[in-house]
Protein backbone atom coordinates (compact mmCIF):
# COMPACT_ATOMS: atom_id res chain seq x y z
CA UNK A 1 0.00 0.00 0.00
CA UNK A 2 0.98 3.49 -0.62
CA UNK A 3 4.38 2.25 -2.44
CA UNK A 4 6.69 4.44 -3.79
CA UNK A 5 10.05 3.60 -5.17
CA UNK A 6 12.52 5.25 -7.98
CA UNK A 7 16.03 3.84 -9.27
CA UNK A 8 17.51 7.26 -9.14
CA UNK A 9 16.93 9.81 -6.71
CA UNK A 10 15.77 12.59 -8.64
CA UNK A 11 13.65 10.86 -11.05
CA UNK A 12 10.73 9.28 -9.43
CA UNK A 13 9.16 5.87 -11.23
CA UNK A 14 6.40 4.11 -8.83
CA UNK A 15 4.18 6.58 -6.94
CA UNK A 16 2.07 5.98 -4.15
CA UNK A 17 0.96 3.05 -6.14
CA UNK A 18 -2.07 0.86 -4.24
CA UNK A 19 -3.50 -2.43 -4.92
CA UNK A 20 -5.53 -5.08 -2.83
CA UNK A 21 -5.33 -8.77 -4.21
CA UNK A 22 -7.26 -11.33 -2.94
CA UNK A 23 -6.34 -14.94 -2.56
CA UNK A 24 -6.78 -16.90 -6.02
CA UNK A 25 -7.26 -13.85 -8.17
CA UNK A 26 -5.74 -13.53 -11.44
CA UNK A 27 -4.70 -9.45 -11.77
CA UNK A 28 -3.51 -8.33 -15.44
CA UNK A 29 -0.71 -5.84 -15.24
CA UNK A 30 -1.23 -3.79 -18.94
CA UNK A 31 0.20 -0.53 -20.09
CA UNK A 32 2.74 0.89 -22.56
CA UNK A 33 6.60 0.65 -22.58
CA UNK A 34 8.08 2.15 -19.70
CA UNK A 35 5.15 2.71 -17.47
CA UNK A 36 6.24 0.40 -14.63
CA UNK A 37 4.87 -2.56 -15.09
CA UNK A 38 7.99 -4.61 -14.97
CA UNK A 39 9.20 -2.63 -12.05
CA UNK A 40 6.32 -3.80 -9.97
CA UNK A 41 7.43 -7.40 -10.34
CA UNK A 42 11.27 -6.71 -9.35
CA UNK A 43 9.31 -4.58 -6.03
CA UNK A 44 7.25 -7.75 -5.37
CA UNK A 45 10.04 -10.06 -5.69
CA UNK A 46 12.45 -7.81 -3.52
CA UNK A 47 14.93 -7.41 -6.29
CA UNK A 48 14.60 -3.84 -5.12
CA UNK A 49 13.36 -2.47 -1.68
CA UNK A 50 11.12 -0.10 -2.13
CA UNK A 51 11.45 3.82 -0.65
CA UNK A 52 8.01 4.33 1.32
CA UNK A 53 5.07 2.38 1.88
CA UNK A 54 4.51 -1.93 2.58
CA UNK A 55 4.37 -4.96 0.18
CA UNK A 56 2.22 -7.33 2.22
CA UNK A 57 1.80 -11.44 1.31
CA UNK A 58 -1.07 -12.72 4.02
CA UNK A 59 -0.39 -9.50 5.73
CA UNK A 60 3.03 -9.82 6.20
CA UNK A 61 5.29 -6.56 5.22
CA UNK A 62 7.91 -8.39 3.07
CA UNK A 63 10.60 -6.20 3.91
CA UNK A 64 10.17 -7.94 7.20
CA UNK A 65 11.20 -11.35 5.66
CA UNK A 66 14.29 -12.57 4.40
CA UNK A 67 14.78 -12.08 0.48
CA UNK A 68 15.22 -15.91 -0.40
CA UNK A 69 11.99 -16.80 1.54
CA UNK A 70 9.75 -14.01 0.09
CA UNK A 71 11.00 -15.42 -4.00
CA UNK A 72 9.73 -19.29 -2.80
CA UNK A 73 6.25 -17.60 -2.68
CA UNK A 74 6.93 -16.74 -6.06
CA UNK A 75 6.97 -18.55 -9.64
CA UNK A 76 7.56 -16.80 -12.62
CA UNK A 77 7.03 -18.26 -16.25
CA UNK A 78 8.75 -14.74 -18.37
CA UNK A 79 8.96 -13.71 -21.54
CA UNK A 80 12.74 -14.87 -21.95
CA UNK A 81 12.86 -18.11 -21.02
CA UNK A 82 15.98 -19.57 -19.42
CA UNK A 83 16.91 -23.47 -19.49
CA UNK A 84 20.29 -24.71 -18.94
CA UNK A 85 22.52 -27.13 -20.83
CA UNK A 86 21.02 -30.53 -19.32
CA UNK A 87 18.56 -32.70 -20.09
CA UNK A 88 15.01 -32.14 -20.04
CA UNK A 89 14.04 -34.26 -17.54
CA UNK A 90 16.84 -32.06 -15.53
CA UNK A 91 15.45 -28.81 -16.44
CA UNK A 92 12.11 -29.68 -15.90
CA UNK A 93 13.10 -31.04 -12.63
CA UNK A 94 15.12 -27.86 -11.16
CA UNK A 95 11.45 -26.53 -10.04
CA UNK A 96 11.74 -28.82 -7.37
CA UNK A 97 14.76 -30.23 -5.18
CA UNK A 98 14.20 -33.84 -5.06
CA UNK A 99 11.42 -33.92 -7.65
CA UNK A 100 10.51 -37.77 -8.35
CA UNK A 101 10.15 -39.12 -11.84
CA UNK A 102 6.23 -39.30 -11.72
CA UNK A 103 6.32 -35.97 -10.50
CA UNK A 104 8.31 -34.53 -13.38
CA UNK A 105 6.56 -36.58 -15.92
CA UNK A 106 2.94 -34.98 -14.56
CA UNK A 107 4.17 -31.54 -14.15
CA UNK A 108 4.97 -32.29 -18.06
CA UNK A 109 1.60 -33.62 -19.09
CA UNK A 110 0.34 -30.55 -17.68
CA UNK A 111 1.75 -27.97 -19.40
CA UNK A 112 1.60 -30.14 -22.62
CA UNK A 113 5.20 -30.87 -23.15
CA UNK A 114 4.73 -34.94 -22.71
CA UNK A 115 3.80 -35.16 -26.06
CA UNK A 116 6.26 -33.27 -27.77
CA UNK A 117 9.24 -34.55 -26.17
CA UNK A 118 8.15 -38.03 -26.65
CA UNK A 119 9.22 -37.39 -30.44
CA UNK A 120 12.69 -36.97 -29.95
CA UNK A 121 14.94 -40.01 -30.27
CA UNK A 122 16.05 -39.55 -26.61
CA UNK A 123 12.97 -38.35 -24.86
CA UNK A 124 13.58 -36.39 -21.26
CA UNK A 125 16.79 -37.66 -21.84
CA UNK A 126 17.87 -35.38 -24.21
CA UNK A 127 20.74 -33.31 -24.09
CA UNK A 128 20.10 -29.19 -24.37
CA UNK A 129 22.55 -26.82 -25.02
CA UNK A 130 22.62 -23.37 -23.38
CA UNK A 131 20.65 -21.90 -25.72
CA UNK A 132 17.97 -24.58 -26.15
CA UNK A 133 18.53 -24.39 -29.81
CA UNK A 134 17.17 -27.58 -30.92
CA UNK A 135 13.34 -26.48 -29.00
CA UNK A 136 11.52 -23.94 -30.72
CA UNK A 137 10.49 -20.54 -28.52
CA UNK A 138 7.16 -21.78 -27.88
CA UNK A 139 8.79 -25.79 -26.61
CA UNK A 140 11.11 -23.62 -24.78
CA UNK A 141 8.21 -21.61 -23.43
CA UNK A 142 6.51 -24.89 -22.53
CA UNK A 143 9.60 -26.26 -20.48
CA UNK A 144 9.45 -23.77 -18.16
CA UNK A 145 5.56 -23.96 -17.31
CA UNK A 146 6.17 -27.50 -16.71
CA UNK A 147 9.14 -26.01 -14.06
CA UNK A 148 6.56 -24.05 -12.70
CA UNK A 149 4.13 -26.58 -12.01
CA UNK A 150 6.48 -28.74 -10.63
CA UNK A 151 7.24 -26.04 -8.50
CA UNK A 152 3.60 -25.71 -7.14
CA UNK A 153 4.24 -21.94 -6.11
CA UNK A 154 1.69 -19.79 -4.02
CA UNK A 155 1.72 -17.01 -6.36
CA UNK A 156 2.65 -16.68 -9.87
CA UNK A 157 4.35 -13.82 -12.14
CA UNK A 158 3.49 -14.79 -15.57
CA UNK A 159 4.83 -12.55 -18.67
CA UNK A 160 2.23 -14.28 -21.18
CA UNK A 161 3.97 -12.79 -24.70
CA UNK A 162 4.19 -15.50 -26.92
CA UNK A 163 6.04 -13.47 -30.21
CA UNK A 164 7.41 -15.73 -32.75
CA UNK A 165 4.90 -18.61 -31.48
CA UNK A 166 3.01 -20.26 -34.37
CA UNK A 167 -1.02 -20.09 -33.78
CA UNK A 168 -0.92 -23.54 -32.42
CA UNK A 169 1.81 -23.79 -29.73
CA UNK A 170 -0.09 -20.13 -28.64
CA UNK A 171 -2.73 -22.15 -28.28
CA UNK A 172 -1.02 -25.02 -26.09
CA UNK A 173 0.44 -22.18 -24.07
CA UNK A 174 -2.21 -20.21 -23.40
CA UNK A 175 -3.97 -23.30 -21.80
CA UNK A 176 -0.97 -24.41 -20.12
CA UNK A 177 -1.06 -21.06 -18.22
CA UNK A 178 -4.88 -21.20 -17.91
CA UNK A 179 -4.02 -24.34 -16.01
CA UNK A 180 -1.14 -23.26 -13.85
CA UNK A 181 -3.63 -20.05 -12.44
CA UNK A 182 -5.80 -22.47 -11.22
CA UNK A 183 -6.52 -21.72 -7.83
CA UNK A 184 -3.31 -19.62 -7.46
CA UNK A 185 -2.70 -15.90 -7.23
CA UNK A 186 -1.53 -14.73 -10.16
CA UNK A 187 -0.15 -11.48 -11.89
CA UNK A 188 0.42 -11.76 -15.75
CA UNK A 189 2.40 -8.43 -17.54
CA UNK A 190 0.41 -8.21 -20.69
CA UNK A 191 1.53 -7.43 -23.77
CA UNK A 192 -1.32 -9.11 -26.37
CA UNK A 193 -4.40 -7.35 -24.61
CA UNK A 194 -6.71 -10.17 -26.33
CA UNK A 195 -5.42 -12.52 -23.69
CA UNK A 196 -6.24 -10.97 -20.21
CA UNK A 197 -9.94 -10.11 -20.95
CA UNK A 198 -11.53 -13.40 -18.90
CA UNK A 199 -8.26 -12.00 -15.80
CA UNK A 200 -10.07 -10.71 -11.94
CA UNK A 201 -8.84 -7.33 -12.17
CA UNK A 202 -7.11 -5.66 -14.82
CA UNK A 203 -4.94 -2.89 -13.49
CA UNK A 204 -3.88 -0.27 -15.84
CA UNK A 205 -0.44 1.75 -15.53
CA UNK A 206 0.79 4.86 -16.69
CA UNK A 207 4.21 6.60 -15.86
CA UNK A 208 4.31 4.45 -12.65
CA UNK A 209 0.86 5.19 -11.49
CA UNK A 210 -2.27 3.21 -11.90
CA UNK A 211 -4.46 4.34 -13.70
CA UNK A 212 -7.44 2.40 -14.23
CA UNK A 213 -8.61 -0.55 -12.73
CA UNK A 214 -11.47 -3.10 -13.36
CA UNK A 215 -12.75 -5.70 -15.42
CA UNK A 216 -11.78 -5.99 -19.39
CA UNK A 217 -15.49 -5.21 -20.04
CA UNK A 218 -15.87 -1.88 -17.86
CA UNK A 219 -12.82 -0.70 -18.71
CA UNK A 220 -13.99 -0.50 -22.20
CA UNK A 221 -17.16 1.03 -21.36
CA UNK A 222 -15.38 3.87 -19.56
CA UNK A 223 -13.63 4.19 -23.20
CA UNK A 224 -10.22 5.84 -21.40
CA UNK A 225 -7.13 4.85 -21.43
CA UNK A 226 -7.78 0.88 -21.33
CA UNK A 227 -9.87 1.22 -24.65
CA UNK A 228 -7.71 3.73 -26.44
CA UNK A 229 -4.33 1.06 -25.50
CA UNK A 230 -6.82 -1.77 -26.38
CA UNK A 231 -7.75 -0.48 -29.94
CA UNK A 232 -4.56 1.06 -30.90
CA UNK A 233 -3.19 -2.07 -30.16
CA UNK A 234 -5.57 -3.93 -33.06
CA UNK A 235 -5.59 -0.65 -35.07
CA UNK A 236 -3.40 -1.78 -38.32
CA UNK A 237 -5.18 -5.03 -38.64
CA UNK A 238 -8.69 -3.07 -38.47
CA UNK A 239 -7.58 -1.19 -41.46
CA UNK A 240 -6.44 -4.23 -43.44
CA UNK A 241 -9.69 -6.18 -43.30
CA UNK A 242 -11.95 -3.73 -41.40
CA UNK A 243 -12.76 -6.29 -38.63
CA UNK A 244 -11.79 -6.32 -34.82
CA UNK A 245 -9.70 -8.03 -32.65
CA UNK A 246 -12.31 -10.11 -32.02
CA UNK A 247 -11.98 -12.07 -35.05
CA UNK A 248 -7.82 -12.94 -34.22
CA UNK A 249 -9.30 -14.40 -31.01
CA UNK A 250 -12.40 -16.33 -33.00
CA UNK A 251 -9.27 -17.94 -34.39
CA UNK A 252 -6.71 -19.38 -31.57
CA UNK A 253 -10.59 -20.55 -30.09
CA UNK A 254 -11.00 -22.53 -33.46
CA UNK A 255 -7.25 -24.26 -33.14
CA UNK A 256 -8.19 -24.93 -29.64
CA UNK A 257 -11.28 -26.62 -30.79
CA UNK A 258 -9.09 -28.59 -33.50
CA UNK A 259 -5.89 -29.05 -30.48
CA UNK A 260 -8.61 -30.63 -28.12
CA UNK A 261 -10.11 -32.95 -30.74
CA UNK A 262 -6.30 -34.28 -32.43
Amino acid sequence: MHVNFRYEADKPLIADFNLQVRPGQTIAIVGPTGAGKTTIVNLLMRFYDIDSGRICIDGVNTHEVPRDEVRRVFGMVLQDTWLFAGTIRDNIAYGKEGATEEEIIAAAHAAHVDSFVRTLPKGYDTVLDEDASDLSSGQRQLLTIARAFLADPTILILDEATSNVDTRTEVLIQKAMAQLRAGRTSFVIAHRLSTIRNADAIVVMDSGKIVEQGSHAELLQRKGFYFRLYNSQFAEAWSGNGEGPESSQRTLEAVSKMTSSA
